[in-house]
């Protein structure tokens, strides 16, 4: 063998391969939910419109603080009027125009609406066995089903989160909130009870593609939880 082809087979030797970029097919999306401010009930509340209360009021304006610090380079909301109040408060000074969504809607309760946890279980308890297994086949008496939710939650997230402009801000529901965390991450959505959701705060995903990472929950102006 002569010198020149041994160097040759040498320098091909000590070649290395470029590698693969590490850079995700889709850029990441910040997706911020907000929830809206309290409405000064233990009742279930799902399609039953009503107002902030004054507390409400006071959390959504605090919310302001922590919306300005994000960002949020579009807006989306629930049409319900709570949502609505909640934005208009935590968005003043800023120039964003929500965009109304109907699929952040809260899941219809149906005759449960009104009516408190402690009563449905004492008089309807098969039901209250079944939402505990949160079966998709399960609808609340006169409302909604609980896969008709779930689908119409993944359907808006999806759009949210495919927006060209972000960070993306939605100003939806605690129920919207929980089961979009569950999509998001690829948990079943039987898990929605491991997330509590503060009136009038953020919960914030880094999404890529279809699932996401959660980075921020309960992100408020108000002061801490005992």
């Amino acid at each position: 063998m002569n010198a020149d082809k041994r160097r040759r087979e040498q320098r091909e030797e000590v070649r290395v391969t470029p590698r693969a970029s590490v850079v995700p097919e889709t850029a990441p999306r910040l997706l911020l939910l907000a929830r809206h401010g309290a409405c000064g009930t233990n009742t279930f509340i799902g399609a039953t419109d009503v107002p902030l209360s004054e507390e409400g009021r006071k959390q959504a304006a605090a919310l302001a603080k922590v919306v300005a610090l994000k960002k949020p380079l579009r807006c989306f909301c629930s049409p319900m009027l709570r949502c609505r109040e909640t934005a208009a408060l935590a968005l003043a000074g800023t120039q964003l125009q929500p965009e109304i969504e109907n699929e952040l809607r809260e899941i219809n309760f149906g005759r449960w609406e009104g009516r408190r946890f402690e009563e449905i279980a004492r008089t309807d308890p098969e039901a209250v066995n079944r939402l505990a297994k949160f079966d998709r086949d399960f609808a609340f008496p006169g409302g909604e089903a609980i896969g008709a939710f779930l689908a119409r939650v993944k359907g808006a997230a999806k759009r949210m989160s495919a927006s060209s402009e972000g960070p993306v801000l939605a100003f939806t529901h605690a129920g919207v909130i929980t089961a979009a965390i569950c999509l998001l991450l690829g948990l079943s959505p039987r898990k929605h009870l491991a997330f509590s959701t503060r009136y009038a705060a953020l919960t914030s995903l880094l999404v890529f593609g279809n699932r996401g990472v959660l980075i921020g929950l309960n992100e408020s102006g108000q002061a801490p939880e005992d």
